[in-house]
């Protein structure tokens, strides 16, 4: 058995792998960028290492770094979570390289399946049903209009070494095709390192259903369950539940036995999830998850398993726990995850909303779990995903799960920055939805979120008073300590976090959306704090209500802002690679 973990990751998933090592007896390491210096995970660790710089390029995914990291911590396992460098095959052979466990797949099977136009090959040489797409990357627009004229619109464009919607881009029209295209690369290149792309057709109103395997060195592999994850926007998953509504004892078994073929044809072990795509009562391979998913809990809600110290498990050489007719014997009522991030689902735009959580206040009761990476004080930073917590509820049947999940997100309060939570319970409380009837385009297309109003609650924090201790965090070679010190009880200064602006770059001027950024306004605002990717428009370009003048990036997604008035550019005041704040200026109309 593995002794200490170093965890390659950050938020909730971090705070998740350290609980169940805990629990096993296993020593804990962090890693941590400047940025997330006081964050959660850093906090539970047994020990936490500096990775240094904010972005995720300059952290994250920093090889040298975290294998730095791992050298001076003496630990013998590596988790990599999800996101970052999870389904990345060079790291985990630079882990394995150094006689550490990855805990995760071979390397072998993270190139095949990694790899989303490698993964359509061998699910077909393993004669598993797709939706037709290219099984190459993409060359350029060309191929995409040349795939269109023979399939039609729409098409979607996706990030070959990616997942969680990013890097994926939907095509409607041809007209679309090269802003799309460089849009779903950029935002690939930007959250996994890498731009490749690859394309397929676009069904019409299909459910996104997953199936999570687990496999183990000795020649196991068996299904767990399936999820269904249709709730979506902008192709990124709300809410999750197993086992899938309306889904038949017969089409489980089928899906579940052509994921472990799949499996098995490319020596796969450990955690991973195939995902389909279910329409019209037939399933269709999308692509394969090679390392645990966002939406786990709801397959340990109703199996009892803990697919983590299962990883863990695994990674030390230990065969599975449970046979297959165990595990499907396993299988008790029904749940429910959804994801709390920090979004403003006003109007249905969904817009990341960064800043500090000045509370949060969980949800308790029966069969009602939170799996956190913040508290209250805790900061939501531009530089990564937007993820707060998950809640995972669980139900005799599926009637009480919604039920208890609408009594959980009621009793769920979290101010300072706004949440999906308002979008959440209208997505739960909507009849299509009890009688599943949804689709992963159904949040999108036909919910109408229009009138839906977020606040950001009170951001007001009480003062302190009087003398008293203050623990500290201090770093010694790059290793964090903690220390004891009492102070007078004031206020710290707060400073501005050195961006890229600050380090080399001129910072736009800083103007008060309430006196610059007005309804109308030729001050073109930014809504959020972010790095500008691109400038749409040049100056005396005369430009419509309503026209995109820059994309923003924030929490690895790009946005569009928009021009309020009508007029000619009579000054931009951005470039590319700006950081810029809530509020801020970036183009002049008049």
């Amino acid at each position: 058995m593995l002794k200490k973990i170093l965890i390659a990751n950050r938020g909730e998933i971090a705070v998740r792998v350290i609980r169940t090592a805990r629990e096993m007896g296993i020593a804990t390491v962090a890693v941590y960028s400047d940025a997330d210096r006081d964050a959660m995970h850093v906090r539970l660790a047994d020990e936490a290492y500096a990775l240094g710089g904010n972005t995720s390029a300059e952290s994250y995914l920093n090889t040298g770094a975290i294998l730095d990291a791992i050298k001076r911590s003496g630990a013998d396992g590596v988790h990599p979570g999800y996101g970052f460098f999870s389904e990345n095959a060079d790291f985990a052979r630079a882990i394995t390289a150094e006689g550490i466990a990855f805990i995760g797949p071979p390397p072998g099977a993270i190139d095949v399946m990694g790899d989303k136009v490698s993964s359509r090959i061998a699910a077909q040489k393993a004669g598993v049903a797709m939706v037709p797409g290219t099984m190459e990357f993409l060359k350029g627009p060309d191929d995409v209009r040349a795939f269109g004229q023979e399939f039609g619109y729409p098409i979607a464009i996706k990030a070959a070494y990616g997942g969680g919607g990013r890097g994926m881009k939907v095509v409607r029209a041809e007209s679309e095709v090269d802003d799309l295209l460089a849009a779903a690369q950029r935002e690939a290149k930007s959250a996994f390192g890498r731009d490749e792309a690859y394309m397929e057709r676009y069904l019409t109103w299909p459910r996104h259903i997953e199936m999570q395997i687990i496999g183990d060195t000795h020649g196991t592999v068996a299904w767990v369950g399936e999820r269904d994850c249709s709730s979506q926007r902008r192709h990124q998953k709300l809410i999750e539940e197993s086992p899938a509504p309306a889904f038949t004892p017969e089409l489980r078994q089928a899906m579940g036995e052509a994921s472990v073929k799949l499996a098995k044809a490319v020596g796969y072990y450990n955690a991973g999830t195939v995902e389909f795509i279910f329409q019209d009562g037939q399933f269709f391979f999308l692509e394969m998850n090679t390392r645990l998913q966002v939406e786990h809990p709801v397959t340990e809600m109703i199996t009892g398993i803990d697919l983590v110290e299962w990883m863990i498990r695994v990674a030390s050489g230990e065969k599975l726990p449970m046979t297959q007719d165990e595990i499907n014997s396993s299988r008790r009522g029904h749940a429910i995850e959804v994801r709390l991030n920090a979004e403003n689902p006003s109007g249905g735009k969904f817009l990341p909303s960064p800043g500090p959580i000045t509370r949060f206040d969980r949800p308790d009761g029966f069969g009602v779990r939170v799996d956190a990476g913040y508290e209250s004080g805790d900061q939501i930073s531009q530089y990564y995903d937007n993820l707060i917590a998950k809640l995972v509820v669980w139900g005799k049947d599926r009637p009480t799960a919604i039920a208890r999940t609408i009594r959980a997100l009621k009793e769920t309060h979290i101010e300072g920055v706004h949440t999906t939570i308002p979008a959440d319970l209208a997505i739960l409380e909507h009849p299509d939805f009890a009688a599943s009837e949804h689709s992963t385009k159904w949040v999108e297309d036909r919910l109408d979120l229009s009138g839906l109003v977020s606040s950001k609650g009170s951001a007001e924090v009480a003062a302190p008073e009087g003398r008293v201790r203050r623990d500290l965090d201090v770093e010694v070679n790059g290793k964090r300590f903690k220390v004891a010190a009492w102070v007078p009880d004031v206020a710290p200064l707060v400073g501005v976090a050195a961006g890229p602006a600050a380090a080399g770059g001129a910072k736009p001027k800083r103007t008060s959306a309430a006196t610059g950024g007005g309804v109308g306004s030729g001050n073109v605002t930014v809504p959020m704090q972010g790095t500008i990717v691109k400038v749409l428009v040049e100056v005396g370009q005369t430009v419509a209500i309503g026209a995109a003048v820059v994309v923003l990036e924030a929490m690895k997604m790009e946005n569009h802002i928009n021009a309020e008035t009508a007029g000619t550019v009579k000054e931009i005041k951005v470039k590319p690679g700006d950081t810029v704040g809530a509020g801020d200026v970036v183009v002049v109309i008049g």
